[in-house]
């Protein structure tokens, strides 16, 4: 096989295409499909207005008009409008109907306005240190924070990966996911599939985790990083 080249950074820096260098290429990275900065309506936090967007949000998941659920709950077209408004507040007898119409349970209604959204806040220094493969003295893998179940129904994984000792041996990762690696301190050379990537502090690298990867070559020490894998819930791991 033939010797990988080591990427460097790219010498321009278009702002406007916001290019940047993907496996040894250019790539035009899309626009992004959502407002980083937006909020939701603080009225989803009244029970009814989250009551009324469950409704509305099972119906069209159906495909069905606000007609069609009328006729088959019998509930009025004005009232069924101002259940999916947020403007009424609906009676047990009305949600056991919208209920078997929609055909998911009672209890469905209430999950916007009952969920709970967690946070994991780590103090410096007080990660939990993990055993991870490839992990030796002078490796050391910290795990910052981790969310079980959510509603984003994606798992991440963020460590902070310490290296302060040269090795011979370095460990090749392969697993299911996305992961970005955010530079802090020292130098490393990081292989990911046939390419490889000399970092600084300050350089990132965004990549398919499926492809073999890892350091290859610890260029200054001590080295730090941050490593952030994410992948669907249930799904394999390194």
């Amino acid at each position: 096989m033939a010797k990988a080249k080591v990427a460097e950074k790219p010498a321009n820096d278009d702002k406007e295409s916001r290019s940047l260098a993907a496996g040894g290429g250019v790539a035009k990275v899309s626009p992004l499909m959502q407002d980083p900065h937006a909020i939701r309506d603080e009225r989803e936090k009244v029970l009814e207005v989250a009551i009324g967007h469950e409704v509305r949000a099972f119906r069209k998941k159906l495909g069905i008009t606000v007609a069609d659920l009328a006729t088959a709950t019998n509930i009025s077209l004005g009232m069924l409008s101002k259940i999916e408004n947020g403007i009424t507040s609906p009676s047990l007898t009305t949600l056991q109907a919208l209920s078997r119409a929609l055909g998911v349970p009672l209890t469905s209604f209430f999950r916007r306005f009952e969920e709970e959204r967690n946070a994991v806040f780590v103090k410096a220094g007080q990660g939990v240190d993990v055993e991870r493969r490839g992990t030796r003295a002078g490796h050391q893998y910290t795990l910052l924070g981790h969310i079980g179940s959510n509603s984003a129904g994606v798992t991440v994984e963020p460590y902070l990966i310490t290296l302060s000792e040269e090795s011979d041996v370095f460990p090749t990762f392969q697993h299911d996911g996305m992961e970005f690696l955010y530079m802090l301190e020292g130098e490393v050379v990081y292989r990911h599939g046939n390419h490889l990537y000399r970092m600084v502090p300050g350089d990132s690298l965004f990549f398919d985790a499926d492809a073999p990867h890892g350091p290859v070559e610890l260029t200054r020490l001590p080295i730090r990083y941050l490593s952030i894998i994410s992948y669907p819930q249930r799904a394999g791991r390194e």
